[in-house]
């Protein structure tokens, strides 16, 4: 048998605040250790003739928090093992005992285990201080956050936010920049220090950008995010964008977007992503960042129709890409490593073919083709067969043999329009042509759909430098003659290799 390891709150730092129990736990144990000296009860513990043991030495010698945690439980736990059966050990923490105490949670796990009994006593934490003094009612909504692994996702203006744990001005750096991502730099906010502790309180009143450039930051430091219901505010968060899409679809909402199905917006969806693709195409981020919402759009339409029939929503969407991405990336998430790309898009391809096995479907009974969308543009999807055609062997040696391959893909189109074949073979050789000269991109390296795009957009280009020359002479495309124009094609080629 051990000692009893009995874990209590030292509150918020007005030592008014301590219990009698608590009190005369302190007194009656055989030994006390604190996880800090520095806390303003400290000194009242003192004038009480209370000795004890702090840990502050282990935030100096280990490099991490959770080290620091873990050092703390291993040395209490060890500490009840050695001494008398039927004593107590007390280990004293600063506000609540349940509240931001990593050590806490440790013990409750490993006392158990290790035939320590373990007891906890409340204290005042720093929460109803901070109700108190900042003047809120967490009913309306609240949120308590740690500063040192605080993260936009967790941020909820419709919440009033705490944000413990602001230890220095570098916390509270990295803090002010998680909540400029939701909320603007002039954003009014709330730091308050030793609240309740009579002589070192402060509360101070400062906008979001100025957050990490107060002084005063330590062990009783907090951020005070306000609750902000206004419209404005939500509209950083994904929520409202569920929100907006739901009432569009309502009875209430907008009739066209009521009216709409998945087929009726199929169309919509190709457009909305090709009007991505040309953002991209001109390195037009302000563009691009309003082409990507509208695209998001559809997705949303999509879950939405199917949340309104009880299929499935849009958070199930988001769930099973986050499975789907840790999942296929174990050199990531798991035990695996990839040192490049190559093995990396091995591992990819290794875990979509068990995903395959865990649902039943066994890999090595499909097509070496499937997976391939039936609808992808013909061009792109020529591209893909071949590559995975490529990958079980079904090949071509070298580019030489590519070449001759369309040469000859040239000369049967060409004798199938010389003999006078009928339009529809005629239209199969050219596919065989399209086909073949496909195939050469995955030799040098190029993705056809690219290529063939940087041609059209070299097209444009030059024809419309020919309209222009046109109407420069006050002439036009359909007032001049294939000589000339040819002549103003060359003198556009010309200029491009000029730039």
């Amino acid at each position: 048998m051990s000692a009893t390891l009995t874990v209590v709150g030292l509150g918020s730092g007005n030592p008014d605040r301590l219990t009698l129990g608590i009190i005369k736990k302190l007194k009656a144990a055989s030994a006390v250790y604190v996880r800090t000296a520095e806390h303003p009860v400290m000194a009242a513990l003192a004038e009480l003739e209370i000795p004890s043991e702090s840990f502050d030495g282990l935030y100096e010698s280990l490099s991490s928090f959770p080290e620091v945690y873990e050092a703390i439980t291993a040395t209490l736990i060890a500490k009840a093992v050695e001494a008398p059966q039927g004593t107590e050990i007390v280990y004293a923490v600063p506000g609540h005992p349940m509240v931001a105490e990593s050590a806490v949670s440790l013990l409750r796990k490993r006392c158990p285990e290790a035939g320590v009994e373990l007891n906890i006593l409340g204290g005042e934490s720093f929460l109803d201080e901070a109700f108190v003094r900042l003047g809120f009612d967490p009913i309306e909504g609240f949120q308590l956050l740690d500063a040192s692994g605080i993260r936009s996702s967790q941020l909820h203006p419709e919440l009033h936010t705490l944000i413990g744990q602001v230890y220095d001005s570098f916390t509270a750096s990295e803090t002010k920049l998680c909540l400029m991502e939701l909320y603007p730099p002039e954003y009014e906010v709330i730091v308050g220090h030793a609240l309740g502790v009579e002589g070192e309180e402060q509360i101070l009143r400062v906008p979001l950008y100025e957050l990490d450039r107060l002084d005063g930051y330590g062990n009783l430091s907090l951020v005070y995010v306000p609750i902000n219901r206004a419209e404005d505010a939500l509209k950083r968060t994904f929520a409202r964008l569920h929100e907006i899409v739901d009432i569009l679809r309502s009875p209430e909402g907008c009739p066209w977007d009521r009216e709409q199905t998945h087929e009726s917006l199929r169309k919509n969806l190709i457009e909305e992503t090709y009007e991505v693709l040309e953002t991209i195409d001109e390195d037009d981020p302000d563009h691009m960042k309003e082409e990507l919402g509208d695209l998001l759009l559809q997705i949303m339409l999509h879950a939405q129709m199917e949340e309104e029939l009880g299929t499935f929503s849009v958070y199930d969407v988001i769930e099973g890409l986050n499975e789907k991405l840790i999942f296929r990336h174990p050199h990531v998430f798991g035990d695996r490593s990839a040192g490049n790309a190559e093995e990396a898009l091995q591992n990819w391809d290794g875990m979509k073919a068990e995903e395959k096995r865990r649902k039943g479907v066994k890999p090595e009974a499909l097509s070496a083709l499937s997976g391939v969308p039936r609808d992808l543009p013909a061009l792109m999807k020529a591209y893909k067969l071949q590559k995975k055609a490529s990958k079980v062997g079904f090949d071509w040696d070298n580019t030489g043999d590519v070449l001759a391959k369309i040469r000859e893909e040239v000369d049967e189109l060409q004798e199938a329009i010389e003999t006078g074949m009928s339009a529809e073979e005629q239209m199969l050789e050219l596919g065989d042509l399209l086909f073949a000269a496909t195939n050469i991109a995955r030799f040098i390296d190029a993705d056809p759909e690219e290529a063939l795009t940087r041609t059209n957009r070299k097209f444009v280009s030059r024809f419309q430098y020919i309209e222009q020359r046109l109407l420069d002479r006050g002439s036009s495309v359909q007032e001049s003659n294939l000589e000339e124009m040819e002549t103003l094609w060359q003198e556009a080629k010309a200029e491009e290799r000029g730039k």
